[in-house]
C-alpha cells in the first residue's frame, strides 16, 4: 500500500486509489493512514468524526465506514500479481480488540520518506556538510505538495496531527535555509524569504535569516525595517519583544560590524524562534 498525505490523500493499493469521496470514511482513512502499522484506537476514531458528541449509534456507524473502505480494498487487491499470497481487506485494515491497523506491508510512505530524508539532513548539518544537508532537506520538502490533508475534512485528531506535520515542515524549512545561508546563497534566497516573513509574521528565525540575508546583499536599511517589522507584529500580537539574540543581530546589523553566524541568533532566541505567527 503506499500513503501520500502531505498534500492531498492519496491512498493505492496495487496501484488502484482505495480513497472514498465521502467525508467521513476520508476521515477515517486518512487517520489510519497517518498511523499506518500501528492500531488506532475506536476511541480516537470517534472523537475525530463527532468530537465530544458522538451519537448513540458512533460504533455502529464506524463500523460501516470500515466496512465502505474495505469494499474498496477488496477491488483492490483483485490486481494481486497471480501466485501471491492470497489476502482479503480485513487482512490489509485489520480489526484489532483495541480499534483497527492499516497493514501497508511495507509500502512507501510520504511522511515517512519526509523524515528519513529532514533526519538525514539534520544530521549532516550537526556533522558541518552544509551541502548534504541543504540536498536532503530539499528533497524531503520536495514531498510535499500542499497543506497536509489538504482534501479531508479534519476533527480534533487530524487538525491536530496536521499542525504537528506543519512544525515538522517548519523546522525542515528553517535548517535548509540556515544550510543555504552557510553556503553563502544569501542572494538565492531573498525572495523566499520575503513570501516567508509575510505569510509567517511572528517567527523569529525566518525574519533573522531574512536580515542576514539582505545584510549579506548590502542592503542594511532593509535588513533593520525586517526587524522594526517584526518587533510591532510581536508586541501587538502576541505582547513579547524579540529575542535576545534577534536584538543581538539587529545591533551587529546597525554598527555594521561583523555579522554573527546564525546558529548565535538561535541560540539565543529560545523557543520564541520557533514560534509560528
Amino acid at each position: 500500500m503506499d500513503i501520500d498525505v502531505l498534500g492531498a490523500l492519496a491512498v493505492r493499493e496495487n496501484g488502484v486509489s482505495v480513497t472514498p469521496t465521502a467525508p467521513k470514511p476520508r476521515q477515517v482513512l486518512a487517520l489510519l493512514a497517518l498511523h499506518a502499522d500501528q492500531v488506532v484506537p475506536v476511541a480516537m476514531l470517534i472523537e475525530e468524526l463527532w468530537g465530544d458528541r458522538p451519537p448513540r449509534s458512533a460504533r455502529t456507524t464506524l463500523q460501516t465506514y470500515v466496512l465502505q473502505l474495505r469494499d474498496l480494498i477488496a477491488t483492490a487487491l483483485e490486481k494481486d500479481p497471480e501466485g501471491a499470497e492470497p489476502r482479503t481487506a480485513k487482512d490489509v485494515l485489520v480489526t484489532t480488540p483495541g480499534g483497527y491497523l492499516l497493514n501497508t506491508r511495507g509500502g512507501t510512505s510520504d511522511v515517512r520518506e519526509f523524515e528519513r530524508l529532514a533526519g538525514t539532513g539534520y544530521r549532516a548539518m550537526d556533522a558541518g556538510d552544509f551541502p548534504g544537508a541543504a540536498r536532503q532537506l530539499r528533497d524531503a520538502l520536495a514531498l510535499w505538495t500542499g497543506s497536509a490533508l489538504a482534501d479531508v475534512q479534519t476533527g480534533s485528531q487530524l487538525e491536530m496531527e496536521t499542525r504537528r506535520l506543519e512544525e515538522t515542515r517548519l523546522c525542515a524549512l528553517d535548517q535548509r535555509i540556515e544550510a543555504d545561508l552557510r553556503l553563502g546563497r544569501h542572494r538565492e534566497l531573498l525572495g523566499e524569504l520575503t513570501m516567508l516573513v509575510s505569510r509567517y509574521r511572528t517567527h523569529e528565525n525566518l525574519h533573522g535569516q531574512l536580515m542576514l540575508a539582505l545584510h549579506r546583499s548590502g542592503r542594511r536599511s532593509e535588513a533593520l525595517d525586517v526587524y522594526q517589522r517584526l518587533r510591532t507584529a510581536l508586541v501587538r500580537e502576541l505582547g513579547l519583544e524579540p529575542s535576545a539574540g534577534l536584538r543581538r543581530l539587529q545591533r551587529s546589523i546597525l554598527m555594521a560590524g561583523p555579522e554573527p553566524a546564525f546558529d548565535q541568533v538561535a541560540a539565543g532566541g529560545g523557543e520564541r524562534l520557533s514560534r509560528v505567527g
